[in-house]
């Protein structure tokens, strides 16, 4: 009787066991679809990342072509005079000796200079011509040659270009531009020479400016750049603005990178 007492309660606790095994078992269940969740979250954040990472690579580059759109169009309208030159059958070995003679030039000035006139000649002797730095038939592959005077009524551009500018045996057309005139100087200088020509300039810094401002200055392979300074006591039009020297040295800097061949010039 006592054996048959037991026999409920055996199987009572077999029943509590498979309770307990069918709990471990959804338990076990419950774990494993826990890790597939676990995983299916991380690839999910996986592809919103490489998602979110691609937006963002695209924006940055969006961003990029945006701020450099200036630069691009700087480099493109700077190599307008070079394709332009080379359709009209202009070496493109020639462009390239230009590019290696403006690394040749003297070096600016870091102070004018105290001498304002005949002892400026010094500062004259210095300059280191184009057509020297570019070679011997340099200015044969141009098909035209100009020479561009601004400045006062008393300058002597051209007299000066034939004392001493190296022509090298070589015609240059010349023009002079005197005094106020109504027509703007970019426009005035448009009608005038063409980008596969070699002008030569000799003005002063308000007028440079104007070309600057209007990208006209693309047209100007060389250039004597005066800039009456405040200590400059030569300058006597008291119209003109004065500047400061730092000023004189920004627009100089500003010339060079646009291809410009330019000299500081003590008249």
């Amino acid at each position: 009787m006592a054996v048959f007492k037991l026999l409920p309660c055996y199987g009572e606790i077999h029943a509590r066991c498979g309770k307990r095994q069918a709990g471990r078992k959804l338990f076990m269940v419950q774990l494993s679809l826990s890790k597939v969740s676990v995983v299916m979250v991380v690839l999910l954040l996986f592809v919103l990342a490489t998602i979110l990472s691609s937006w963002l690579s695209l924006a940055i580059r969006r961003g990029v072509s945006i701020d450099n759109s200036i630069y691009t169009s700087e480099k493109a309208n700077g190599a307008k005079r070079t394709i332009g030159r080379r359709l009209l059958g202009v070496l493109p070995l020639h462009e390239q000796k230009k590019q290696e003679a403006m690394n040749k030039l003297e070096d600016v000035l870091l102070e004018p200079p105290r001498a304002a006139s005949e002892r400026s000649r010094t500062y004259h002797r210095r300059m280191k011509y184009l057509p020297d730095l570019m070679g011997e038939d340099s200015l044969k592959s141009y098909p035209r040659r100009v020479f561009i005077d601004v400045g006062p009524w008393e300058s002597d551009g051209a007299g000066w270009l034939e004392r001493t500018y190296p022509t090298r045996g070589q015609e240059f057309e010349k023009y002079e531009r005197k005094g106020n005139e109504e027509e703007g100087m970019s426009e005035w200088m448009r009608e005038r020479v063409r980008e596969e020509e070699f002008v030569v300039m000799k003005a002063e810094a308000e007028d440079v400016e104007e070309l600057v401002k209007s990208k006209a200055i693309r047209l100007v392979d060389e250039l004597f750049l005066e800039c009456k300074t405040k200590n400059n006591t030569k300058n006597k039009n008291k119209k003109k603005k004065k500047k400061a020297y730092w000023e004189c040295l920004a627009l100089y800097g500003k010339l060079r990178d646009q291809g410009v061949a330019v000299h500081q010039w003590w008249g």
